[in-house]
Parts: C-alpha cells; structure tokens; sequence
C-alpha cells in the first residue's frame, strides 16, 4: 500500500476491527448494515483463522486479513501490528470501532499513531473482574488504563464494566455509553413453534425435561461444574436430558469425563445453526460461565420464554433477576446448581413463571432497542 486512498460518493469510511472475524459475524453484522445504510462505506479487519469472513462479505463490507491471535503472548500479533499500521496508513478512517483485547489494544495505539479518531470501544467484558486471576489484573487492567487515552468513547453492557470504566476516568453521557449488549432478535425467538424434530433424531419423549447449555466448549463457559451436578441429578431424574450446544478445545476431554463417569443422558451436538429451534425445544437454559460480558444465550432463551439457571458473575447477575426471570448459583456450588435445575424440571408452573418474566425483561435488550442505542451513539462520532 501506498500513499493514502481518498473517498468518492460515500459520506465516510468506518472501520470495525476485532481479532476474528467469527467475532465480527456473531455480533456486529447488523450495526455493519446500519452505517451501510446511512451510506458509509464499512470495513472489517480480523483474522479469518476461524472462518466466517465471508458473512461478513456479503453484506457488502470490505474485509482485510489481519493475522490476530487472541493470545497476546503471541509473536503473530507483530505481523498483525505491521499489517495494521500499513492499512491505516493507506486509508482514513471517519471512525474506528474496535472489539476484543488485541485487536482493541492495538488498533487504539496505531490509530492514535497515525492521526486517526475517533475512535470507539466496545468491552464485551473487561478481563479484570471481580473474581478474576492476578494475571488478568496485571497484565489487563493497566493496557486498560493505558489505552484509556486513545479512547475516544467506550462502549460497555453490564454494570460491573460502567463502574469499572468511571473509576479509569471515563464520564457518563459524555464519552462513557452503556447499551443492552449486542441486541437479540426477540420476534424470532418469540415466533418459533417447537417441531419437536430435535426431540425426536434423539428418541426423547414428549415429556422429557432437556436442559441446554449453548457454550463454546472452553475453559471459561466451565462446563464440568455444570457436569458434575448433572450426575446427581440424573440420580433423581430419569426423565431429564442435558444438550450440550457448542464446540471447542475441550469437547474430547467433557466426553471422556462423561463417559469415564458413566454420567447418563449428556448429547453432545457440537456448533449448530439452528439455535432458535434448539432454544424452543428446551424446558431450561443453563449457562456457568466463570465470567461472561452479557451472554446472548441467556437472552435468546429468555426471549424464547425460558427459565434460566446461570452462575452469579457479571453479565449473567445483569439478565437473571433471581426467582423471578431464573436462579443465580454461586461458582462451585454443586450442589447449589443441582438443586435449582431438579427444582425447575419437577415445577412446571414455575417454569412458565419465570419464563414470562424474562420475556417481559428481555424486551430492553432488543436488537431494535440497541440499534437505536448505537445509532445515537455513532451520531455523536460520524460526520452527518
């Protein structure tokens, strides 16, 4: 690249930039659609290693392969800091938007380096937490507060992350914005009639409870605290199923446990697309992650009209009222967390309870709702 490209017809350029594009495509296509809307022309920078660059393709963006990894011990970021630097110094950017730790990190230093702003950040949540490892705190917390001064707005979706970014000096309203996270579709989780065809490829009956956990199979989403109080219940249960939603790192591992243990009734479905249809043929949702940003899954479930059992940390603390939408379980608690799920799969009233309420409080974090959030917010930075 060389020299700087300059825009015709368009009434700016913005770039979204995170470490993976699958990121980009889970999250972001629909605030992408918005700007192209308003006419401006939209980019994306991230890594394809994990695939779906394409979705974002075709919705019109124009896509550059920067090689992030999520690790930030990774001598891959280098190459990325130098392919990244090389594209902001060929185009101008009206804005930058950035996501997730590396990408957000660096992006905020060489747009700062270049002479480019503004520059906004959205925290799906900080890695320092309440509860989180003094690594995180140590090596997190001050490239936060470093980066703090490239920022010019942060965009944050619990309220753990709004006090924690008023104590680095950010102010409400002013460059400080607070959104219902990333928006879920609550007309299509609402509308789906169960088919029931799940059901039966698995040989459930009609009156079989399955709790569904839809996570990555990784560390953080903990599935083997969820594992270990599944076997005491299927001890009480015989009608219950639990479908695990999700692939990662640790599947081989959760299926040797499981079958190590003889734990009965586990369903291992790995990624599927057809998550809609999978949150309506639940009778519960359940999600143990040991720290989460604001979790989609439990919206989508509580937009499905869906109980919800999900461990007391941030973001989850933020969607479950406790005994109203769902039940809140302390991290460890094993037994804690059988109990809740044996409480909600022999009570089907309270299921139906708990599942009204959560549709009632999910209608806040709307993907309608949080377009508008983030069209007001992207009208402060774009030009008109």
């Amino acid at each position: 690249m060389a020299g700087v490209e300059r825009l015709t017809n368009t009434k700016g350029r913005v770039l979204y930039l995170a470490t993976v594009y699958t990121h980009l495509a889970a999250f972001h296509l629909p605030f992408m659609q918005l700007l192209h809307g308003k006419g401006y022309e939209v980019h994306a920078a991230a890594s394809s290693d994990q695939g779906r660059k394409k979705e974002v393709e075709a919705i019109g963006v124009r896509c550059w392969e920067i090689p992030f990894s999520r690790s930030p011990y990774s001598l891959k970021n280098w190459r990325a800091f130098r392919e990244l630097g090389r594209l902001l110094e060929y185009y101008r950017f009206d804005l930058i938007h950035v996501h997730t730790p590396v990408a957000s990190f660096l992006g905020r230093y060489l747009a700062r380096a270049t002479g480019q702003r503004p520059v906004l950040y959205t925290a799906h949540g900080f890695h320092f937490y309440q509860g989180a490892s003094l690594r995180n705190w140590l090596l997190y917390y001050p490239a936060e507060r470093l980066a703090a001064r490239w920022t010019d707005g942060l965009i944050v979706m619990n309220r753990e992350d709004y006090d924690s970014a008023i104590k680095m000096g950010f102010r409400p309203g002013e460059n400080l914005f607070y959104v219902h996270g990333v928006g879920v579709d609550v007309d299509k989780f609402n509308s789906i009639v169960s088919s029931r065809s799940l059901r039966d490829k698995l040989g459930l009956k009609a009156d079989d409870i399955v709790i569904t956990c839809i996570a990555e199979l990784i560390p953080r989403k903990n599935h083997l605290f969820l594992l270990k109080a599944w076997s005491r219940l299927t001890k009480k249960i015989c009608s219950a199923h639990l479908l695990l939603v999700g692939d990662g790192v640790l599947r081989q591992a959760l299926e040797c446990w499981v079958n190590g243990k003889s734990v009965s009734r586990v369903h291992f479905l790995g990624f599927r697309r057809d998550i809609p249809q999978l949150v309506q043929e639940a009778n519960i949702v359940v999600l143990v992650s040991r720290h989460e940003g604001l979790p989609r899954s439990l919206m989508e479930a509580m937009a499905a009209g869906k109980p919800v059992v999900a461990s007391n940390v941030r973001g989850n603390r933020d969607l479950v009222d406790h005994g109203r939408t769902g039940f809140l379980v302390e991290l460890g608690d094993v037994e804690g967390l059988a109990g809740y799920l044996e409480l909600l799969a022999r009570d089907e009233n309270l299921r139906l309870a708990l599942g009204r309420a959560g549709r009632e409080k999910i209608g806040d974090y709307s993907l309608d709702k949080v377009l508008a959030e983030m069209d007001a917010v992207y009208s402060r930075y774009l030009p008109s």
